[in-house]
């Protein structure tokens, strides 16, 4: 995509589809195979500044939009939706909060190094019977003197076995509303489970983390007030959503590349498939819907950028993306037939690591009824 764009724009979107090309691509099976985070590869995007692309130069970013963001990610996402989910963790959910809500010793101690790579942050928000309803998270926060104490259990933790510090959703204060707390790994009582095995995005490490009265002193509580967690993540909750889209573009893209590349190679019947009807339907089919969900990614974005309303045209953007994504994947590896099946060729891992589109962010069921409610305004 390149209609619209501004030069910077550009610049951001070729610096990060080179790395792509000659970083990631070579080693994405590898990565997949290995089941390791990419510990290089997420160091070298923070050497070249990509978890600062949308923080202000006066924090140690680089003061860019959420466009040009998402360009990036897009792009990171096209090489390895592992490497795009780590990176995407790292510079929004991980540090946003703490950027935003953090004092000046946070921000040198926690929020600086994760711009450099050098630490790196995760968020604990889901828990075992809280995923999409928020009034459901059971983990607390007691006040005590000097802090607080959390305890809880928290799941589907990106990053977890990793991260140096974790941004906390609990409950406290006495109308037990949502509080945000920053703590760090080596505080007592915090406790990192074993990764999960999950089907996809195998080189991205998840895990629980359990708090046991673990104390968190009073200057680790982000919110300026106790209860005020709910309306601090629901100003974020749209860019969620938006970058997730990005992601599901980037994988949808290097789905249909590779079905593109294969349809024109391989021959049956004397002929390349790409000469058949029936590829060429599937591959128009695929073509269609990526443009169509790079448009509502990118129009949201602007909407955000722009100050315009915008929390439909995220919801309909990760709505429509991840679901055309997981398509597109789908009929990427029924192009290659028998070898969309072997482990040897990345259909396999499209279609696996897709899924990982279909979740974060909001299911597609969530995103439906947040979408009816804005309609209904």
């Amino acid at each position: 995509m390149s209609f619209g764009l501004t030069e910077s724009q550009r610049s951001v979107r070729d610096t990060f589809a080179r790395f792509t090309n000659e970083q990631i691509i070579p080693r994405a099976a590898e990565l997949d195979e290995s089941h390791e985070f990419p510990h290089q590869l997420f160091g070298m995007l923070g050497e070249l500044g990509f978890f600062g692309i949308r923080y202000p130069e006066s924090v140690g970013g680089s003061g860019m939009d959420l466009t040009s963001f998402c360009l990036a990610l897009e792009e990171v996402a096209r090489g390895s939706l592992s490497l795009a989910g780590a990176v995407a963790m790292q510079s929004l959910m991980g540090t946003d909060f703490i950027y935003r809500l953090g004092s000046e010793l946070h921000r040198q101690e926690l929020f600086m190094p994760a711009l450099d790579g050098k630490k790196i942050g995760a968020i604990c928000m889901t828990e075992p019977d809280a995923g999409s309803d928020l009034g459901g998270i059971r983990t607390t926060a007691k006040s005590v003197e000097g802090g607080y104490l959390i305890n809880g259990q928290k799941m589907w933790v990106t990053s977890a076995p990793l991260a140096d510090f974790f941004t906390v959703f609990a409950k406290a204060g006495e109308e037990q509303k949502l509080t945000i707390f920053v703590v760090e790994r080596g505080m007592e009582g915090v406790h990192v489970g074993r990764p999960i095995e999950k089907m996809g995005v195998w080189a991205l490490p998840t895990s629980e983390v359990a708090f046991d009265d673990c104390f968190v002193p009073a200057s680790h509580r982000l919110s300026k007030e106790e209860g005020d967690g709910e309306g601090h993540l629901r100003k974020l909750l749209a860019e969620i959503r938006i970058i997730t889209g990005a992601m599901a573009v980037g994988i949808a893209r290097a789905a249909l590349d590779s079905a593109v590349s294969y349809a024109g190679q391989r021959k049956q019947f004397g002929k390349p498939i790409n000469r058949f009807q029936a590829i060429q339907l599937k591959l128009a089919e695929m073509g269609t819907d990526l443009e169509a969900a790079r448009q509502l990614v990118y129009f949201a974005a602007h909407c955000k950028e722009s100050g315009l309303a915008h929390h439909k045209e995220a919801a309909m953007a990760k709505l429509f993306a991840s679901e055309a994504a997981a398509s597109i994947c789908d009929k990427a590896a029924r192009v290659a037939a028998s070898y969309g099946f072997a482990m040897e060729y990345p259909f396999q891992r499209y279609l696996r690591d897709v899924r990982f589109t279909l979740i974060g962010g909001g299911t597609s069921e969530i995103l439906k009824l947040i979408i009816a409610k804005e309609l209904s305004k």
